[in-house]
């Protein structure tokens, strides 16, 4: 298989496309999987990449850093995985941060599967559903949602993320990784029941100081992570340091074979 990156916080090499806050990779094997949305610019690149469309889409959660760029992809034979907490509105410091269609809107041209539990959606590849939360978790301090017309607090329980089984083990692929890294990856291993190998895309690790990044690096035994978008280039820093030739840098544009 191969994960090509279309929205990402970065370029590494200049060719012609664009990046933007967000997310958005697709996965290329017998059929094709759109993971998360992006902003703004996704399809832009898509098309400038002449990718074939997807016949499948999974949202990690419901921010609109990861879900606005899906209009451009809604057809009929699409389907879509996600949490049914995606849909809900959203709040961050007083601002909507949550996703820009409503789910009637989306319906009306794909089909939506809702799913807390894990699911496999294509041979040996899974999502992960509602991840247990045993270690440290990335959700926004001043956030909140309106769940049935009342006000709570938004530890995005809806953010998931996508398991690959591969001859080498998982290759876990992280929208924001709110849930936690380690959260995330203990729960790929269960219901995968192999051991996570790689990890590509937002670990979130934005949200530690420096001597939690590092004890959440030095926890993992993998052979390599491509960490993106809501890392932060702090941590970013430390992740090169702490895993060395385990590092690897990517953006937009950028292909891994998994």
């Amino acid at each position: 298989m191969k994960v090509t990156i279309l929205s990402d916080n970065k370029i590494l090499v200049p060719r012609g496309y664009k990046a933007e806050w967000g997310f958005s990779v697709l996965i290329e094997g017998k059929e094709t999987i759109l993971f998360d949305t992006g902003s703004g610019v996704v399809f832009e690149n898509f098309a400038s990449m002449q990718k074939p469309m997807p016949s499948v889409i999974v949202l990690s959660h419901g921010h609109y850093d990861h879900t606005s760029g899906i209009r451009h992809f809604l057809q009929r034979k699409i389907k879509l995985y996600t949490h049914p907490d995606t849909f809900l509105p959203r709040f961050f410091e007083g601002r909507f941060v949550g996703i820009p269609y409503q789910k009637e809107f989306i319906s009306t041209s794909v089909e939506i599967f809702e799913q807390r539990e894990p699911v496999e959606i294509k041979k040996n590849v899974w999502v992960l559903g509602e991840i247990p939360r045993v270690y440290e978790t990335a959700f926004l301090k001043d956030s909140f949602l309106i769940r049935e017309g009342k006000k709570e607090i938004d530890e995005v329980k809806d953010d998931q993320a996508i398991a690959i089984k591969t001859e080498r083990g998982i290759t876990l692929i992280l929208g924001c990784c709110h849930s936690g890294l380690r959260n995330t990856l203990k729960w790929a291993e269960e219901v995968v029941g192999d051991e996570v190998k790689e990890i590509i895309g937002g670990t979130h690790l934005i949200s530690y100081d420096e001597k939690k990044i590092i004890e959440i690096l030095k926890s993992l035994k993998i052979d390599l992570i491509v960490p993106m978008h809501c890392t932060g280039l702090k941590a970013e820093m430390i992740i090169e340091k702490i895993m060395g030739e385990n590092y690897r840098a990517a953006g937009v544009g950028d292909e891994i074979e998994v």
